[in-house]
């Protein structure tokens, strides 16, 4: 199938007629293992469970859980009917979740218990106290006024919530035809995942992904990684972000390989899974590459099957590079650049390309993708050698951010070029180095944070004044955070006061660790 020819839906179906014995999905911990055609049925089992309750064609459905086996059937169910798959940072608190649940229009919320000790069961109740005394599908919340349905993962049984497992159950009811009915409604270019990232001005911004952009990127990185049903992919990313359900999912997916994910990242369970299931590729953040490192060189895990991968999401230092390649044993790994807008992958370095490539460099634009260097405030474009922006154009930009149509044109010009905001240099034969930012962004360990988001928060301590949040240098996650905060007249405050009021109400990340 040509990408701009079919839907995910249809994918799924295509790879699952064609490979009836290969696996897709396996996880080591819990004990699941679908093969295609049990995974397409599951995805059109929970597909059929959606449309029982009512959800239509490019209805806005958030997931909010960690690599649990029921968000990847999630991802393909809510895709097969058209629905839109809006994705929630498993480290969201009460302000951020409420603000991406009302800006998206979200009807229907997937969550699990919890992650760590955060509990969201707990912050959706105290967002939603009518849970207590509501049925399920007919929530009426004050604070989120268009949510109605809540689908629980989990053995409880909470008020006001659809358990999964029943509802899953219940879509063997629905007849096939209203499923296939549906699918024939849909078009390759219809608005299908929603991720919210932070940009160059105010709060986080939903984009908006559609088949077309999901399929056409898998299937370039693939291609860059020689990608077949013979490859096994270790998943530790989250797959909220695009680096989880673009480049590990749906990649796996395209190329019929076997997706291998673990539910949370934890480098002994990782290298575990890597080892039981024979994986020949891993991808990661570098943090997440250091720590199996660590872990690997502590205890003997046999990882001579693994072949590639991908490191991205921040700078890729140079000898964790070379260390992966050593020490980890993976010969071809490569780095890749993008952005979510960009669905994500812009540049990619290829297997074939020689060792100081593959480290020096974020590597060449990604087949069919166009990328250029400007000078910011002219927007004249430079030669090889010059630094400036990098700007990319293609079938993977964005169709734009959610509700927020000027900061679509800002983001994408006239002619189609979506600006990226980030500086680089690109060589005679087409690789580029990124060597900065021209917008104000933090990024911490591959997540993406903007300090007016931050600053924002602060301002509402009662004791603040004035703040100031920028980016410094950090060993271990590449940057942290910093707070300037200058105290309102005759009061006083310390460090750990100002952390503790961010607590459950900021993600982790973005909690300042210096001020």
């Amino acid at each position: 199938m040509k990408v701009g020819e079919t839907t995910i839906g249809q994918l799924l179906s295509e790879v699952a007629g064609r490979l009836p014995e290969q696996e897709a999905l396996v996880y080591v911990e819990p004990d699941v293992r679908y093969t295609y055609p049990e995974f397409d049925r599951a995805c059109s089992q929970f597909a059929r469970s959606l449309l029982e309750l009512g959800v239509k064609k490019g209805e806005h459905v958030a997931i909010w859980a960690n690599n649990v086996p029921e968000w990847v059937i999630a991802q393909f169910a809510t895709a097969r009917i058209g629905a839109v798959l809006v994705t929630v940072n498993t480290s969201y608190r009460v302000a951020e979740l409420e603000y991406l649940l009302k800006q998206s229009d979200s009807r229907t919320l997937i969550l699990i218990s919890g992650v760590r000790d955060h509990e969201y069961l707990r912050t959706v109740q105290q967002l939603c106290p009518e849970l207590a005394e509501s049925s399920p599908g007919r929530l009426h919340a004050s604070r989120l006024p268009l949510l109605r349905n809540l689908i629980f993962i989990g053995e409880e049984r909470p008020a006001g919530m659809y358990p999964w497992g029943e509802l899953f159950k219940e879509g063997r009811n629905l007849a096939e035809g209203e499923l296939r009915e549906r699918e024939g409604e849909l078009h390759p270019d219809d608005v299908i995942n929603m991720q919210y990232t932070s940009g160059t001005t105010g709060f986080p911004k939903g984009v908006m992904l559609t088949h077309t952009n999901l399929i056409g990127n898998a299937s370039s990185i693939a291609e860059g990684l020689n990608f077949s049903p013979a490859d096994r992919l270790s998943i530790p990313v989250p797959f909220f972000h695009c680096f989880g359900c673009v480049i590990g999912t749906l990649m796996s997916v395209v190329s019929g390989a076997t997706m291998v994910p673990v539910v949370a990242f934890d480098p002994p369970g990782v290298l575990n899974s890597i080892e039981k299931e024979r994986c020949t590729a891993v991808h990661g953040v570098p943090t997440m590459f250091i720590a199996l490192l660590e872990e690997h060189a502590s205890r003997s895990y046999d990882t001579s099957s693994l072949r590639t991968g991908i490191m991205a999401g921040s700078p890729c230092p140079i000898e964790v590079m070379k260390s992966v390649v050593d020490r980890l044993g993976v010969p071809e790994i490569c780095i890749a650049y993008g952005l979510t807008e960009a669905s994500p992958g812009v540049t990619m370095t290829r297997v074939q390309d020689p060792l100081e490539v593959r480290v020096q460099t974020v590597g060449r634009a990604l087949p069919n993708v166009e990328i250029k260097i400007i000078e910011p405030d002219s927007g004249k474009t430079l030669s090889a050698g010059v630094q400036g922006e990098l700007c990319t154009r293609g079938y993977h930009v964005m169709a734009g951010y959610y509700k927020m149509p000027e900061a679509t044109a800002q983001a994408v010009d006239e002619e189609g070029w979506l600006h990226t905001g980030d500086l680089a240099v690109m060589d005679e034969s087409g690789d580029s180095r990124i060597t900065g930012r021209s917008k104000d962004m933090i990024i911490r360990g591959g997540e993406n944070i903007y300090p007016r988001e931050v600053e924002e928060f602060l301002y509402s301590h009662p004791k603040i004044k004035d703040v100031q949040v920028v980016g410094v240098p950090s060993r271990r996650w590449g940057e942290e955070v910093a707070a300037f905060v200058q105290l309102k007249s005759d009061e006083d405050v310390d460090e750990a006061e100002i952390r503790d009021y961010c607590v459950d109400q900021i993600s982790y990340h973005k909690i300042p660790s210096l001020f």
